[in-house]
């Protein structure tokens, strides 16, 4: 009789703090950050604390402001066995900038990235996953600075970011300067319909059997891994209340105090690695998924 392992999923938090958000980039200006109160060292600590006692490692895509004033807190997440990734180092939407802009963001971000942890920093994951259609440019500018993979793609529909026709499971995007690994973001299809579920918002406003219920099937009936994601801040209910639109104070303070309960049954019934080991490990089986990047085919690793 065959034997089916598990699949491992990947574990992945975007390090940043609740006043780096886009959803109040138009109440705190980034040169404003470093007057708000920081709460970022003791929410990463507690989410250091959770992993452990799960045993799992995870991938944290690090600001690099953050980085560079919190050097000590990229060291000791380093430490703990978890890989350091960038996630830029202003929290600009890629398509918001110009090429230029991108390259120069993301440079400072890695060095800073890189200095603190004293590793090599491999991955990105851009603000708001905004890598879209307008913004495949980015792709080569990431090959070019030396990353192997990216997890920015959402293959949904949203005003904000989304490639509704992106695969749903993890490609390669060629480019001149080389490939790059796309891992895209947890989706589910239903009959063309696409459900995103696994991290964010999505965690906090979905019920948690739903998310459970997801990754099952995403695992065992279409043989893919999953990428889900958290932010520290999101386990923080006693974070300074901001302003801004009715939409924005929704999508951000609603389902707070679900999370961390959550994230541990999520923890005790999946294996859950960092995202960089596993696209390590697809690549080392020499598979070729595609040269083109946004062909709708449900082709996977």
């Amino acid at each position: 009789m065959r034997v089916v392992k598990p699949l491992k999923n990947a574990l992945t938090v975007d390090l940043e703090d609740y006043y780096h958000v886009s959803a109040f980039a138009d109440q705190v200006r980034p040169q404003e950050w470093a007057t708000r109160s920081s709460r970022v060292e003791a929410n990463t600590d507690r989410l250091l604390d959770l992993f452990a006692q799960a045993g799992c490692s995870a991938t944290f895509f690090t600001l690099g402001w953050v980085a560079e004033r919190y050097p000590g807190l990229i060291r000791r997440v380093a430490e703990a066995g978890h890989e350091i990734a960038c996630h830029s180092h202003a929290h600009k939407y890629v398509y918001a900038l110009t090429q230029e802009e991108f390259r120069e963001d993301t440079k400072r971000a890695k060095r800073a990235l890189e200095d603190a942890s004293g590793r090599e920093v491999i991955g990105y994951r851009a603000p708001s996953f905004s890598i879209t259609m307008e913004s495949q440019w980015a792709y080569q500018i990431l090959a070019e600075l030396g990353f192997v993979y990216d997890s920015s793609v959402f293959p949904v529909r949203h005003p904000n970011y989304g490639i509704p026709q992106a695969r749903r499971f993890p490609f390669r995007v060629q480019t001149d300067a080389g490939e790059i690994v796309e891992f895209p973001m947890p989706t589910l299809d239903f009959y063309g319909l696409r459900s995103p579920f696994g991290g964010g918002a999505y965690l906090r406003f979905l019920p948690v059997w739903y998310t459970e219920w997801a990754i099952h099937y995403v695992n065992d009936r279409e043989e893919s891994p999953v990428c889900i994601y958290v932010h520290p801040w999101e386990i923080d209910l006693d974070q300074p209340r901001m302003e801004g639109s009715l939409t924005s104070r929704m999508r951000h303070y609603i389902g707070l105090g679900t999370v961390e309960r959550k994230l541990r049954k999520l923890l005790n019934q999946f294996e859950f690695h960092d995202l960089g080991s596993l696209v390590q490990e697809f690549m080392g089986e020499g598979q070729v998924i595609s040269k083109d990047s946004f062909v709708h085919n449900e082709k996977r690793f």
